[in-house]
This record gives C-alpha cells, sequence and structure tokens, in this order.
C-alpha cells in the first residue's frame, strides 16, 4: 500500500447542477492489474480520512470485486435543491426510476421551497414511487421534530430521512419521536466508531457509501456486523469510482432498498466510454474491471496546478497509509 503508483491520472469533471455546493468534481484514477480504482474524497477530507479512500481504489485496481449474487440493482433518482420544474424533469428522465432521493436544508432555501420540491416529485413520480429526502445533518432535533411532518404530507409519505441531524444522539431522539424512518449516512461514513449509530438504536436503515469506507469488502463486514438494511451510495464519483458501488450492491446478500448510485447524471462528462445507463430503474451489476477511457483521460484531464495539487495529495496519503494510520 506504500509504493507509489506509476499511473496516476488527475481528472476534473463538470457538473450539470450545482451539488454539494460544487460546480466541478475533481480527481484521480488509478490503474491496477485488476482494473482501473478511483481515489476522489472531497477536498473537506483531511489526509487520515483520506486513507480509506485510498484503500477502495486499491482494491478496485488491485484485487476487483466479489462475485455478485445479482445481475441488477435498483436506483434512486437524486434531486439537487433545485426548482419545481427540473425536479420534474429530473424524474422524468431518471430512466424509469421509482424511487427518488430528495436533497432538503440546502443553504438560503425555505420550507416552502422544499415543500414545492417534493409535491414536483411525487407529481413526477406518481402516486407508487418511494421518496426519500437528505438532510446532510443539517437540522438540530426541533427542527426536525417541525419539519417532517410537514415534509412527509408534501411528499405524499417519505421513505425514509437521510441523516436529519449530525449526532447519533440526536438522530435516536428523531427516531423515536416520530413515524418517518431514520438512516445514517454521515454518522457511518466520518465516525471513528461506524457501528454506534447500529449500537444506539439511531437508525432505521445504514447508508454505505464504498470509498470513504474502505472499499467493497470493508463494506460487506460492516453491514454483517450491523444487522440493519443498507442502502448503498455514491460520493459522486466517476463511473468508474460509482463501479465499486455498483459492486457492493450486487454482493449483499439483500437489498431491500434503491441505492444512490444513478449519480452520473448528475455529470456532464464521464470517463469511461459507453458507461451503463439506467434502465427500468435500474443499473447492471458490474462483470469484470471497469475500463477508463484514454481519449476522454485526455480530454478531460486537469490543468497543472491541479494535477500537482491532487499529486501531492496522493504522496501524503500513501506516506499514511504506509505507517498504517489514518481511518
Amino acid at each position: 500500500m506504500s509504493e507509489p503508483r506509476p499511473d496516476l491520472r488527475v481528472y476534473r469533471l463538470g457538473l450539470r447542477t450545482r451539488f454539494r455546493g460544487l460546480t466541478e468534481r475533481d480527481g484521480v484514477l488509478v490503474r491496477g492489474e485488476a482494473g482501473w480504482g478511483e481515489f476522489a474524497p472531497f477536498w473537506d477530507y483531511d489526509d487520515a480520512a483520506s486513507v480509506a479512500w485510498w484503500r477502495s481504489a486499491l482494491e478496485a485496481a488491485d484485487l476487483g470485486w466479489p462475485e455478485p449474487v445479482r445481475d441488477l440493482v435498483p436506483v434512486n433518482v437524486t434531486v439537487p435543491a433545485v426548482d419545481p420544474a427540473t425536479a420534474r424533469s429530473l424524474v422524468a428522465a431518471s430512466g424509469g426510476c421509482r424511487t427518488a432521493k430528495v436533497k432538503v436544508a440546502e443553504t438560503g432555501q425555505d420550507l416552502g421551497a422544499e415543500v414545492a420540491r417534493l409535491e414536483a416529485v411525487r407529481d413526477a413520480i406518481g402516486p407508487s414511487g418511494a421518496i426519500r429526502i437528505d438532510v446532510n445533518g443539517r437540522w438540530d432535533v426541533d427542527t426536525a421534530l417541525a419539519r417532517l411532518p410537514v415534509l412527509d404530507r408534501a411528499a405524499g409519505g417519505l421513505e425514509y430521512v437521510e441523516q436529519p441531524c449530525a449526532s447519533v444522539p440526536e438522530l435516536a431522539a428523531v427516531r423515536r419521536a416520530q413515524p418517518v424512518p431514520v438512516a445514517a449516512d454521515e454518522s457511518v461514513r466520518r465516525a471513528e466508531d461506524p457501528l454506534a449509530v447500529a449500537r444506539a438504536g439511531a437508525a432505521d436503515v445504514l447508508v454505505l457509501k464504498v470509498a470513504p469506507l474502505g472499499g467493497v469488502r470493508a463494506c460487506l463486514a460492516l453491514a454483517d456486523r450491523a444487522g440493519l438494511p443498507v442502502v448503498v451510495s455514491s460520493a459522486l464519483e466517476s463511473s468508474v469510482g460509482l463501479a465499486a458501488g455498483l459492486a457492493l450492491a450486487a454482493a449483499l446478500p439483500e437489498l431491500p432498498y434503491a441505492c444512490g448510485l444513478a449519480t452520473a447524471q448528475l455529470l456532464a462528462d464521464d470517463l469511461v466510454a459507453d458507461a451503463p445507463r439506467v434502465v427500468g430503474g435500474a443499473l447492471p451489476a458490474p462483470h469484470g474491471p471497469v475500463v477508463a477511457d484514454e481519449g476522454l483521460l485526455a480530454a478531460l484531464a486537469a490543468d497543472p496546478e491541479l494535477d500537482a495539487r491532487w499529486q501531492d495529495r496522493v504522496a501524503r496519503v500513501v506516506a499514511l497509509a504506509g505507517r498504517g494510520e489514518g481511518s
């Protein structure tokens, strides 16, 4: 793990819609004997927290993934904090997704904007579709308890609320006090102990993201120990990184919920030619290595300044990993 990699390719991709405050996505692809892996921790992850992302990239590049137990992975359409018309169009263009994940708690937006967005999504997805909301931990308990009934009505029923509050005790309080199921994301992937949320009875569902949790095999072990239903979600990677999420979803013994792995639709560009597209609300499980396209890698290569910044970051993270440090 501490050896330098001879083939690191730094990329910069555009986003179709502002997401997580970003208009672009950048990262690194690494090539190994088993294929390509992706190392793309967001810049708010420090070097120690990025070690798990490096392990995940090396797993994809050097080991490949476990055998799948299913050929298709149901996926949700992700609806950022957009206006109602855009929300409708995203659902309509989703490739038949029957589940929508809608972002709320966006800075600068009020409850009325969230209600209008959810009503538009319900109108577009129909009465039998499932709607979940993602808060990214931005509410306190009182805000969660005040807003959830309103948003539940606007959505015509919520499948669950993802990470309504930041801390595990707050999640537990929200779960106990109201009927909408609670899913934990940041309280798993950014926690020193990702099982703490399960032990505390603070969530009904765990959201697992392969890269920040150290790879497919690490996530399979975590899911087994947690004993809760799992949703596999992306970290806004290219189709190279998304393949790892699909490999996890395809290998889980049970997959009761649609997964958040259709996020290539949010990218204006990609690094895989003829990347799989959502059909009938599902993506195919990967069989064999994912292949990055050399022409796309060249066209979407980062500028020298960004390239140097990522090369330096990789070197620091590799050094930490080689000393057995980091998460």
